[in-house]
């Protein structure tokens, strides 16, 4: 089935002035990416979780059957769902943003709202997949019997981090992309690196001491430490969650400065 843009007379909400048809234009957005994403395919929500279960059966069964190595905690199958759910959130919304202004181009030119509604719109599809996706994180934590610690009060905190991590990133990624297209290929194999770069498929404790302090300065350890500290305390190391939130805020306020200088000539260009 294929599907059309909306012209840009249906993205304008009911009466509604500054910050509330902000959030209404960012909803309707968001939904009509969801509806969009899950309603041409025949197994739709599923696909959000198969990928981070495929790979986590795959990891799985390298380092605990075929080199029996401890890289993790145990239960290994929920580390490595805590870490790869919210990598997929991540990757999703840094890739994505390659395509925030190109691939809804008209519309980017015709409506009055702010164009970081296009960024923002991403990452709040891909944090809804996540959301979506712990269900999964949690029937394999009854199953492994993986024991649900008091430190499960800082996973919102961690949803906020990685929210404006990435927002940050996306701001910065989404017009430059537009003026350097090889941008798109860039980002792509610099998301390959990250991800054997970040503590997804390891902890950091099970890096070199060498290693610790480079780790830290990766936001990404310290999120994904306050997303396994819910069933793995040990993960959550405080210099790490510290760094993570100063980068992230830094990240975004570059983001911001970056957009705000970009805006018009993205407008030209595109």
């Amino acid at each position: 089935m294929t599907t059309f843009p909306p012209s840009s007379s249906t993205i304008a909400p009911p009466r509604a002035t500054g910050l509330a048809r902000y959030r209404q234009v960012l909803w309707l957005l968001t939904s009509r990416d969801l509806k969009v994403r899950y309603s041409t395919s025949a197994l739709g929500y599923l696909w959000s979780i198969l990928d981070p279960l495929l790979m986590s059966a795959i990891y799985f069964f390298v380092f605990t059957v075929v080199f029996k190595r401890d890289v993790g905690e145990e239960p290994y199958i929920v580390f490595l769902l805590s870490g790869l759910l919210a990598w997929q959130w991540f990757t999703g919304g840094v890739s994505d943003a390659t395509k925030a202004f190109t691939s809804d181009a008209k519309l980017v030119r015709s409506t009055k709202i702010p164009r970081t509604i296009w960024v923002n719109r991403i990452v709040a599809s891909k944090g809804i997949e996540f959301l979506f996706s712990l269900p999964v994180l949690a029937i394999f934590a009854l199953i492994t019997r993986a024991p649900l610690h008091w430190e499960v009060v800082f996973f919102p905190l961690a949803i906020i981090l990685q929210a404006i991590l990435v927002t940050g990133l996306g701001l910065i990624i989404a017009p430059l992309v537009v003026f350097f297209r090889d941008l798109e290929r860039a980002v792509k194999l610099i998301l390959r690196f990250l991800f054997y770069a970040s503590p997804i498929i390891y902890g950091t404790k099970n890096l070199p001491e060498s290693f610790h302090v480079v780790a830290a300065f990766n936001p990404l350890s310290g999120i994904f430490g306050l997303y396994r500290s819910a069933f793995f305390p040990d993960q959550l190391r405080p210099l790490e969650v510290v760094v993570a939130a100063l980068m992230s805020v830094v990240i975004l306020f570059v983001g911001i400065l970056v957009f705000r200088a970009s805006e018009r000539a993205v407008l030209k260009e595109i």
